[in-house]
């Protein structure tokens, strides 16, 4: 992908100020403030804000692209300002600018891309566009105990289900993939059809916890053959089919519930497990909206325990859709001399392998 290689900046416009990092891939807007610091990224965190759209799209049972490209709009420089007042800070001071480039929507991430471009090239400091998959990957070296490449990255949300051998930051190696519904977006459809309210998959995680245990029982989507890839649309199936045959009490749709998610985790776990024998790595970073899920957390240290390796979560705010993580790692690759010329150009689907790996040494 031609059109999104960095090129290399002289060394006179090495970034001194802090990075503001914009998020405006679906239908939340993130802002952040992140001064890099090689050694401690998170101490370098300087202000962020989030706004969520979820009750404007709660009326439809799923994000409406263009509702969400109108309220973006409407937000993003307030959220910016907002950002710069709480670290006491103006768009003078500023040092370079992150934004997410891609993949998302395509009228979501010009709207930020927009902006940030616009914004770079009044205050002349260097620019770059962001892959949100790399920022939900970076996400854990914001806490205190970052982890180190090299790792594998479990990435797991509403569009993606990922398994990335990490060698160095910019040097990834897909594993498995979603092949049908990720993870989180059969969450969301599971909720749905059940008739739990929007956002379904927060909904549906804290009904399982009143869910009996062994109630029902689902498959363990590809789990019974080799391979690291994905598949959970046939396990939304089996859902479907137990809920229509049900009694269709509270009960029972806790019941299912619980089934539903154990299915889900166990199946992530036993992936993840597959995926730290095959690559040798001890170190797994978990990251996308469906790291927040407690079951999946408590599974995956447990494993650790056992296994002999060590999982790094980021924290609940950073788990979903947030400016922090694209602060970061537009931070990091500035600080790298990476930037991107001044064509507002995004990509809704964008591989990250494609990539370029930033110079080895501070990470």
């Amino acid at each position: 992908m031609g059109t999104t290689e960095f090129s290399k900046v002289a060394a006179a416009t090495a970034v001194t100020g802090p990075v503001l990092g914009i998020e405006t891939s679906c239908d939340e807007t993130g802002v952040a403030l992140l001064r890099w610091q090689p050694d401690a990224p998170g101490e370098g965190l300087l202000a962020h804000t989030l706004y969520s759209q979820i009750k404007l799209h709660a009326d439809y049972g799923g994000v409406v692209p263009e509702l969400a490209s109108r309220d973006h709009v409407r937000k993003l420089l307030p959220l910016v300002r907002e950002t710069l007042a709480a670290a006491g800070l103006t768009p003078q001071d500023l040092g370079g600018v992150a934004y997410t480039a891609g993949p998302g929507l395509a009228g979501a991430l010009l709207v930020g891309a927009s902006a940030a471009r616009a914004m770079a090239w009044a205050l002349g400091v260097p620019a770059i566009g962001v892959h949100h998959m790399e920022g939900h990957l970076l996400a854990p070296l914001l806490e205190a105990d970052p982890p180190k490449p090299p790792f594998v990255a479990l990435l797991v949300s509403g569009g993606h289900s990922m398994l990335v051998e990490v060698a160095a930051i910019g040097d990834y190696r897909i594993l498995g993939d979603t092949l049908d519904d990720a993870a989180g977006e059969a969450f969301d459809k599971t909720a749905k059809l059940m008739g739990l309210p929007y956002p379904g998959g927060p909904a549906l995680a804290a009904l399982a916890g009143q869910g009996r245990p062994g109630a029902f029982r689902f498959s363990r989507p590809m789990t019974d053959r080799p391979g690291l890839d994905f598949s959970f649309s046939g396990l939304k199936t089996q859902v479907l089919l137990a809920w229509q045959a049900s009694d269709q009490s509270e009960q029972t749709r806790a019941d299912i519930a619980r089934a539903f998610e154990e299915a889900i985790v166990d199946t992530l776990v036993i992936k993840c497990r597959r995926a730290l024998e095959a690559s040798g790595a001890t170190r797994l970073v978990i990251a996308g909206g469906v790291g927040a899920n407690r079951r999946l957390r408590a599974e995956l240290a447990a494993a650790g325990d056992k296994d002999g390796f060590r999982t790094y979560f980021p924290r609940l705010d950073f788990c979903t859709d947030n400016g922090a993580m694209i602060a970061l790692a537009g931070a990091i690759r500035l600080a790298h001399g990476q930037h991107q010329d001044a064509t507002v150009q995004v990509f809704p689907r964008w591989d990250l392998e494609s990539l370029k790996a930033v110079a080895s040494g501070e990470e």
